[in-house]
């Protein structure tokens, strides 16, 4: 796929003027024709979610140089689905998700923006990758994260894929000197144990925040998890078909449907 011919979706769940999608426009656009479309604020945990029954505006904006951009008001899938629809007309060539400000590793990506963005083009048989840095901070330094996008950008559009490849691409937060690279991996055996804790506001009605501890019960040291820990950069290939084709087996010979 020639640079020229490349037409580059970028966008995100943070919203457009999050620092992260800057840096991934920055890591991108030599690689080709890029296009922004992206929520007009912040979308996180939103997963796979559409709009329906409420408009959806797209505004185009100029915060990019040089780059054409555009803001809406739906969610991540929402964005990518306009951006398909009425912006692009047509499929674009690849579609890159982030750079997400914290992780999106191991089962935080069933609840991810960022990643269902990069999932609704991969449904459409395009090429997506989500980003995610672990550095929650809004000022968080995307130096790395940007390298890290460019390259494995710069790979998928050199590598002939199947359609609807989807990556889930996670970096860590190390200094320069202690990076490792970028590793493969599969999604680690992990879960969130919730609680949600009650607090009064000031009417003495009682409402509840989320809380919770990331447990990792995965040992393997093929995880992405594991990569993170120890310096890498970790890359999963996904797929978005949810079958358990082991149990499908067991049933159609056990219950002699």
């Amino acid at each position: 796929m020639a640079k020229e011919e490349t037409t580059i979706l970028v966008t995100n769940d943070d919203g457009i003027i999050a620092p992260g999608i800057r840096a991934l426009v920055n890591a991108v656009k030599a690689l080709g024709r890029v296009v922004v479309v992206a929520p007009d604020s912040p979308q996180s945990g939103k997963g796979h979610a559409i709009t329906i029954g409420t408009p959806l505006r797209l505004d185009q904006v100029d915060l990019f140089e040089g780059i054409e951009a555009w803001q809406c008001s739906g969610t991540p899938v929402d964005c990518v689905k306009l951006a398909r629809a009425k912006i692009l007309h047509r499929r674009p060539d690849i579609c890159v998700s982030g750079i997400n400000h914290g992780a999106n590793h191991s089962i935080n990506i069933i609840y991810s923006g960022t990643m269902s963005a990069a999932m609704e083009a991969a449904l459409e048989g395009v090429p997506s990758v989500g980003f995610s840095f672990l550095d929650y901070r809004y000022d968080a330094d995307f130096t790395l994260p940007q390298q890290v996008a460019h390259e494995v950008t710069a790979k998928m559009i050199n590598t002939k894929l199947p359609a609807g490849t989807l990556f889930n691409v996670n970096i860590p937060v190390v200094d320069a000197s202690a990076y490792k690279g970028l590793r493969i991996c599969r999604q680690a055996n992990a879960k969130w144990v919730e609680e949600f804790e009650e607090r009064i506001d000031p009417h003495s009605k009682k409402y509840y925040w989320l809380t919770g501890e990331f447990r990792n019960l995965d040992e393997g040291e093929d995880t992405d998890v594991w990569a993170l820990e120890n310096g890498y950069s970790s890359l999963v290939p996904v797929q978005y078909d949810l079958t358990d084709y082991k149990l499908k087996q067991q049933l159609i010979s056990e219950w002699k449907l």
